[in-house]
């Protein structure tokens, strides 16, 4: 479980919890059913009409995704392929076949040049590859950037028709005060959600993102490097540029 994503959350939703029942004891005037139906069901209506049903739903499930322990690791990936360098060199570039790579994409990688393909036939197809994730892990981005607009702008909707229903009942001015409040709850409502889960899924989704293409792109420069040269320190210094200085791991012995 990713415990930053988790302690976020459950410490956003408490601390408006705890400012709520510091203010009134009476938790039941922040609970407007027709505001929640509003925010919530235009939101869907129109995250639904902007983007496929297909991708809607692949966002729904990258939502739990956030919770899960991150298992990208550029740092080990590096040191993989340094491994796979010295594999190489002892026993020529035929054995990066047999090895058991839990990456789909190391494996295909590994596969191409065990074959001995050429050089710019491997960088362009892991590249497409690379291409392909990005553009499918910016839409299910995008569902959760486009909700935490919409969420706040029905939320607005909802204020403006509690407004109107309000000012057709001036003749009654006990009511206005209570009209008020209810009509301020959608804005409440659409601001809760775009502010504690929205925005912040869309933004770890693309954290999460940029540290599996980190770990991709190291993938495709380790491969060529095994073709070009299989000198150890040479892969070490091209991949170790995807790390920060102070980061980075030694380069260890790689000779044989």
């Amino acid at each position: 479980m990713d415990f930053a994503s988790f302690i976020g959350i459950i410490s956003g939703i408490a601390l408006i919890v705890s400012a709520i029942f510091l203010g009134s004891s009476d938790f039941t005037i922040f609970i407007n059913v027709p505001g929640i139906m509003i925010v919530i069901g235009g939101t869907i209506a129109a995250t639904l009409l902007t983007f496929q049903f297909k991708d809607t739903m692949a966002a729904l499930r990258a939502m739990f995704i956030v919770f899960a322990q991150d298992k990208q690791d550029p740092q080990a990936m590096i040191q993989t392929m340094l491994q796979l360098t010295k594999v190489a060199r002892r026993e020529g570039l035929i054995a990066l076949s047999r090895v058991d790579a839990d990456s789909p994409f190391l494996k295909r990688a590994l596969a191409m040049a065990s074959d001995a393909s050429d050089e710019d036939y491997i960088r362009n197809t892991l590249q497409a590859d690379i291409d392909s994730l990005k553009m499918r892990h910016y839409v299910v981005q995008d569902v959760f950037k486009k909700m935490g607009t919409y969420a706040p702008a029905f939320g607005m909707l909802g204020t403006l028709i509690g407004l109107i229903q309000m000012l057709s009942q001036l003749d009654n001015p006990e009511s206005i005060g209570p009209s008020m409040a209810v009509a301020l709850l959608t804005t409440f409502y659409g601001s809760l959600l775009a502010t504690v889960i929205f925005n912040p899924i869309a933004g770890k989704l693309k954290a999460r993102t940029i540290l599996e293409i980190q770990t991709l792109e190291i993938i495709r420069d380790g491969t060529v490097s095994l073709l070009g040269s299989n000198n150890y320190l040479a892969v070490y210094e091209r991949l170790s540029s995807y790390i920060p200085a102070h980061q980075r791991k030694p380069a260890g012995m790689g000779g044989d």
